[in-house]
């Protein structure tokens, strides 16, 4: 689902509602430029038609005018195509005398006071004082509708070019104003399991103090509970370990003076209750911090020294040899315990359940991956899809809990790591890969601030 910005919805909602306000305006400006620079220029044309009176006074005191067709011919220079023309006819309808732009035939051919649209003219019809004459007189439509355009677009135009400029000024005022909520933001963005500390006092409007108190309130519960959870984890730790290691010492030493004897067996049976106790309490101890967040803090710290020591331990423990090649050295941010916790459930898993014919190989390559690998038969996919969950166990008769994966699936999101595992090994019939990817970008950032520390 694409994402949206609240500022890019105001900005965008304040000018629609800025442009249709501007349109309309636009529109009741034109029209009303256009009535108005109608109105106007239909009074030139009375205006005209006034002037005219003085040729009509002297036409009354010569008589009828020449039979000349089209009527005599008022030259004047500098006439032109946008000058008024006008004509003056006797009340039968006999042209008399025209303008030299006026046609040779009336305006209109019924003589009758008004205003009249006509294809190349807009006449105005008007009967002379004596009432002998009628005074016609005509605007060119093309000038009418040149200067309507033209005294439209003088007062639109400031509209059009302004918008630019209220839209730069729309946007400046908005971000202005969101720079309060930018900040909220910047500083929610920066919590994390390293970094609960309460965001501190902004200058917000009312609207955004309600949610950084509740920002403030929910870090400072969540700091409370992992808290909680870590020292549970801790003194759990202590509580738990030492009686099961008491007793542990305890039925070995029980188990040593009943060699021999019929009771042996059952001593060997509750010895190795107790050590599946022992083993399912470190287990549910690893769950526990896991859960807790243990892995959302630490430092740089090298990896590979880690693997390199839990390969040793499990060797010792189970057996079983390790192979680790690749890089010698791998910096990563974390914390060392959880990391520890994480790998030595992947090494565990991969030494209990692969064939004791083949090593476990361990590769640390230089795209910041560490490559698990084990001989066994392939899995299934829905012994893949279940083998993350806790107490969830595929079909094998190896000693588990059912609580490594889930461990170090925990351990893998806090660290900000993609683990994945395959079944069969890409190009082979066999195997388990599993593929513990770290971010190199939260790395190298990592990197850059220990250094300016």
């Amino acid at each position: 689902m694409k994402r949206w910005s609240l500022a890019s919805r105001i900005v965008s909602g304040t000018l629609i509602i800025v442009l249709g306000a501007l349109v309309i305006l636009s529109i009741l400006v034109a029209a009303f430029t256009r009535y108005e620079v109608t109105e106007r220029l239909d009074n030139s044309l009375q205006e005209v038609a006034e002037r005219l009176e003085f040729v009509i006074s002297e036409l009354d005191r010569t008589g009828p005018g020449s039979a000349t067709p089209g009527g005599q011919i008022a030259q004047l220079p500098g006439v032109s195509r946008r000058t008024l023309a006008y004509q003056i006819a006797s009340t039968g309808g006999r042209l008399e005398v025209r303008s030299q732009n006026a046609p040779e035939t009336l305006f209109v051919p019924r003589l009758k006071s008004g205003f009249y649209n006509i294809p190349l003219f807009r006449v105005y019809v008007v009967p002379s004082a004596s009432g002998h004459h009628y005074i016609l007189v005509g605007e060119p439509t093309f000038h009418r509708n040149e200067a309507v355009r033209r005294a439209i677009l003088i007062s639109v135009l400031p509209m059009v070019v302004f918008f630019p400029a209220i839209l730069l000024l729309v946007r400046w005022r908005v971000r202005r104003a969101m720079r309060p909520l930018t900040s909220l933001q910047q500083e929610i963005r920066s919590r994390g399991g390293s970094n609960l500390a309460p965001v501190p006092p902004l200058d917000l409007p009312e609207e955004l103090v309600a949610i950084h108190s509740a920002v403030n309130l929910l870090l400072e519960r969540l700091k409370m509970a992992l808290s909680t959870e870590r020292a549970f984890a801790t003194n759990a730790a202590h509580e738990l370990r030492n009686p099961v290691g008491a007793l542990l010492a305890q039925v070995q030493v029980l188990r040593n003076f009943l060699v021999g004897s019929d009771y042996e067996e059952r001593a060997t049976i509750i010895l190795q209750q107790a050590r599946r106790i022992g083993r399912m309490m470190e287990k549910l101890l690893q769950l526990s911090r896991a859960t807790s967040g243990i892995a959302l803090t630490g430092s740089m710290f090298d990896l590979v020294p880690v693997i390199r020591f839990l390969a040793e331990e499990l060797k010792r423990e189970k057996g079983r040899a390790i192979e680790l090649s690749g890089l010698s050295h791998l910096m990563i941010r974390g914390d060392m315990d959880a990391t520890g916790i994480l790998f030595r459930n992947l090494l565990e898993n991969a030494v209990l359940h692969g064939s004791s014919a083949h090593p476990v190989s361990v590769i640390v390559t230089p795209d910041y991956e560490v490559l698990i690998y084990n001989d066994c038969e392939p899995l299934t996919s829905e012994v893949l899809r279940d083998m993350e969950k806790p107490f969830v166990r595929g079909k094998t008769d190896a000693e588990g809990s059912g609580l490594g994966m889930a461990i170090a699936r925990q351990i893998s999101q806090q660290l900000h790591a993609d683990m994945t595992v395959s079944s069969p090994i890409p190009g082979t019939a066999r195997g388990v890969l599993v593929t513990v990817r770290l971010r190199v970008s939260e790395i190298k950032e990592c990197i850059r601030t220990d250094q300016k520390l």
